[in-house]
């Protein structure tokens, strides 16, 4: 094969192959983030959110999931659901000014959940876990970030804690944010239906877990189908290169190679 055909079959393939690797960054970098579904909730009511946790390093675990709770808007109640091999404390602090409701004055509020590993139980590289919790009532405002604080086996820490801008374009780091008055950016979970809790009468933190899972479900689902497609179209590329190469008529012999 003269080289004057392998330099553009070589240009070609190199496209081919970059084009494929960034149609499967794309979805696969906007699902490695800690997250909380559903995203969205209804004032007054108890919420389920589920808190999905990947470890992004390729030779760390994660050993420790911090998660900050609102104090200016504060839950009246959060419990937790447990997992296997992990330790769940909620942390129970003195509000610096306490904050009236329709119902009651808070002084004091849940402002943290702490979940720990025991030694066999931490999130290995290439897995993920799902941390869940109730909480309610869910206050009147626009928006709760509920910044996430990830810790690894090598001692490093990740915190997810910036917040999104209204034009849905995603920081590093992002925040895990409940919004509740507010719309979620729009750019935020383009292919992802909102999910609402549904407000109950009394204070038992019920609410729909398996509508959780189908929202956790579909986003997973988007990130797969786009990765899907973009493989397919490196494929094409690919195809078509060959195919252009074997119809290209040979160099007359004796032509000069370059």
């Amino acid at each position: 094969m003269s080289r004057s055909r392998t330099r553009p079959l070589a240009a070609t393939l190199t496209a081919a192959v970059a084009a494929t690797a960034l149609a499967l960054a794309a979805p696969l970098a906007a699902s490695a983030h800690v997250r909380v579904n559903p995203d969205s909730a209804e004032p007054g009511g108890y919420a389920t959110l589920t808190f999905k946790v990947p470890t992004e390093s390729e030779t760390a675990s994660t050993t420790a999931l911090e998660v900050d709770l609102p104090t200016a808007t504060p839950f009246g109640s959060v419990s937790y659901q447990p997992v296997p091999g992990w330790t769940t404390k909620i942390v129970t602090t003195t509000l610096d000014k306490p904050v009236k409701t329709s119902n009651a004055t808070i002084t004091e509020a849940p402002t943290k959940v702490i979940w720990t590993a025991d030694a066999a139980s931490a999130i290995a590289p290439g897995q993920f876990q799902q941390f869940t919790i109730s909480v309610g009532p869910v206050p009147d405002t626009g928006n709760i970030m509920l910044p996430a604080h990830q810790t690894y086996s090598d001692g490093s820490v990740v915190d997810w804690d910036q917040p999104t801008p209204a034009s849905g374009n995603e920081p590093e780091h992002p925040a895990p944010t409940l919004y509740i008055t507010d719309a979620p950016p729009a750019e935020a979970s383009p292919a992802a239906p909102t999910v609402t809790s549904t407000p109950v009468a009394g204070s038992d933190g019920s609410s729909d877990s398996q509508a959780d899972a189908a929202h956790s479900g579909t986003s997973d689902a988007v990130a797969l189908g786009l990765g899907i497609g973009g493989v397919a179209l490196g494929v094409i590329a690919i195809v078509l290169a060959l195919t252009a190469l074997v119809r290209r008529p040979a160099a007359p012999a004796g032509s000069e190679q370059p």
